[in-house]
């Protein structure tokens, strides 16, 4: 095992330990608060895809990050403003895989400051409505980030032992449609499990939960066609073996919001 394998499951380790702690333990407004934190972390480094230069402005943007937060929150309260919000995430994710399949050299600034609305919102209000609105929400908020994470084991050890086909050279050379496969056959393993688990039907779980696997792709691959913009390898040096926080979240941006829609869509979140 090489280092750089080595201090990546060293750290997700970590991080596994640290999350259980906090999903499983802390009470509620603990989590909200580190949820919270979390995402925020992840409008810092994603404010560097704007190209801003100064602390100031990247401030701003984090401010403004943290505004919609709470003003996204507000409006979906009732059912109504939780399906709207979701629908437009959900159409978001389907225009970013356009982008990236299509277009991935018309990037902007403003286009990478409203894809970081876009994607981190709406996330964050799936966390918190898994968490908080459903019932046994500790244990959906654990598994919708589990589900990420066996999609990424996955596509990493498929992607190192048989990639060959690049998926989207211009955007990610090292990602591989043979990645995608062993990403969908992870997630798939752990829907099936997750169906067991929750008492829901696979015919309609385990598609959704396939879904949620492939928009997280498009999450990943939204980050690093701005990350390529502004000319970075990483979002941060926080993680180490991973990068930054947004390298961490940035397949949950795409899944979180399709699983809670496709949940609101079968009668399990009301």
């Amino acid at each position: 095992m090489n280092d750089g394998l080595r201090k990546r499951i060293s750290t997700a380790i970590v991080l596994a330990a640290g999350f259980l702690a906090i999903v499983l333990l802390l009470p509620d407004v603990a989590t909200l608060v580190l949820l919270t934190l979390l995402f925020l972390a992840g409008a810092w480094e994603w404010s560097a895809f704007l190209k801003l230069r100064s602390v100031g402005a990247r401030a701003l943007y984090v401010a403004f990050i943290a505004a919609m937060l709470w003003l996204v929150r507000l409006v979906t309260d009732s059912a109504e403003g939780r399906e709207i919000v979701l629908a437009v995430a959900v159409v978001w994710w389907v225009i970013a895989l356009v982008w990236i399949a299509f277009a991935p050299q018309r990037v902007t600034p403003l286009l990478a400051g409203l894809a970081g609305l876009l994607a981190l919102v709406p996330a964050w209000l799936a966390l918190v409505r898994l968490r908080f609105d459903l019932a046994h929400g500790a244990q959906w908020m654990l598994f919708t980030f589990l589900l990420v994470i066996a999609a990424d084991v996955g596509a990493f050890f498929a992607g190192r032992q048989f990639g060959r086909l690049r998926l989207a050279p211009a955007v990610s050379p090292g990602k591989t449609w043979e990645g995608v496969l062993g990403g969908v056959a992870g997630g798939g393993i752990l829907a099936l499990c997750g169906s067991a688990w929750f008492a829901l039907p696979a015919y309609a779980f385990v598609p959704l939960c396939l879904a949620a696997v492939v928009f997280s792709i498009i999450g990943d691959l939204t980050e690093s066609l701005l990350k390529r913009f502004a000319g970075l390898k990483d979002s941060g040096t926080l993680l180490p073996g991973h990068g930054g926080v947004m390298d961490r979240i940035d397949s949950v941006t795409g899944a979180a919001p399709v699983l809670l829609f496709g949940l609101t869509v079968m009668g399990v979140a009301a």
